[in-house]
């Protein structure tokens, strides 16, 4: 049975940390190979089962004793029908994936010391399409429908919620939070945004939030932005607006530079840990629920550890 799934901690003042990016993580550190960056396939390669295990055993460990919980995100990201086609799966290889992917997290929960910091379980779900291609939307119907089977899988697992990242219109979040509603699930919408503050079409953030609560009488539990460094964001909150008050989650880049720049890029960009540290901790004077923060692109345990530090030296 999922633990959290009827009261999220972070929606009752339970902060919770995230990992880093572990596609950037893997690739770069590790030398993984990871086509389409896609991580789903590594759960049927056992060579590098001691590898995914000891990442996320090493959050695990960073956040006991802290006062932190957990975010533990699935390696599905790009487990659905017309990325998994790509990469050598078809539509009855899927159900596996997905339930594998939330059975490892579990695992790890249940294996881990006793701790009073909660282990929340994301099932993690990204775009149908490529996340910077936003000419290629669907319609909300499109993509509850297209979304559906991948979030009913979600709902009959352990998963505490799913978490829809990267996502780079209204449309396909409306469509995702609606296939979550059908299925029982809470789920959380993150964005990712350009250097601007505003999605990849070029919508301001503010219009993407308040056309998917419209669109969805409010069904997602909150939002996140993600894949964007703070400095590319923080100028467009707004305290005290009702949309700004929606925001409970950012995973941020570690890196400035825009999303064409660290594609063109031949070596990841890690930024300043502790610059980012102090920058993610500082939003939470312009989001005053946030309670889920980590990172993204480019990061990892060390930005993670910053992050932890920061916010602990923070008065209280």
């Amino acid at each position: 049975m999922p633990r959290y799934r009827h009261r999220l901690p972070q929606l009752h003042g339970q902060p919770l940390l995230t990992d880093g990016g572990i596609e950037t993580t893997l690739l770069f550190h590790h030398r993984i190979d990871l086509p389409e960056f896609a991580t789903f396939p590594l759960l049927d390669r056992p060579e590098h089962a001691q590898t995914l295990a000891d990442y996320s055993r090493s959050f695990i460990d960073l956040v006991r004793a802290s006062g932190f919980g957990l975010l533990l995100e699935s390696l599905t990201w790009r487990a659905h029908a017309d990325w998994a086609g790509k990469l050598g799966y078809t539509a009855d290889d899927l159900p596996r994936i997905w339930r594998e992917s939330i059975q490892q997290l579990v695992k790890l929960r249940d294996a881990a010391p006793a701790s009073a910091n909660p282990l929340v379980i994301s099932a993690c779900m990204g775009p149908r399409r490529d996340g910077y291609a936003p000419d290629l939307a669907m319609t909300a119907d499109e993509a509850r429908a297209y979304h559906a089977p991948q979030v009913r899988a979600f709902a009959q697992s352990e998963a505490d919620l799913l978490t829809a990242y990267t996502l780079t219109n209204p449309a396909e979040a409306v469509g995702i939070a609606l296939a979550a509603q059908d299925a029982g699930i809470p789920c959380a919408i993150s964005f990712t945004l350009e250097t601007d503050g505003r999605l990849p079409s070029g919508q301001p953030l503010r219009e993407a939030i308040e056309h998917t609560d419209q669109g969805t009488d409010q069904t997602p539990a909150y939002y996140m932005i993600n894949c964007a460094h703070p400095s590319h964001f923080r100028h467009v909150l707004e305290p005290g607006a009702a949309w700004n008050n929606r925001i409970q989650g950012v995973r941020a880049n570690a890196s400035c530079k825009s999303h064409a720049e660290l594609d063109e890029a031949e070596h990841l960009d890690i930024g300043d840990p502790e610059a980012l540290a102090r920058d993610l901790a500082a939003l939470q004077e312009r989001l005053p629920r946030l309670s889920v923060l980590g990172g993204c692109c480019g990061t990892d345990l060390r930005h993670i550890r910053c992050l932890r530090d920061a916010l602990l030296s923070q008065p209280a």
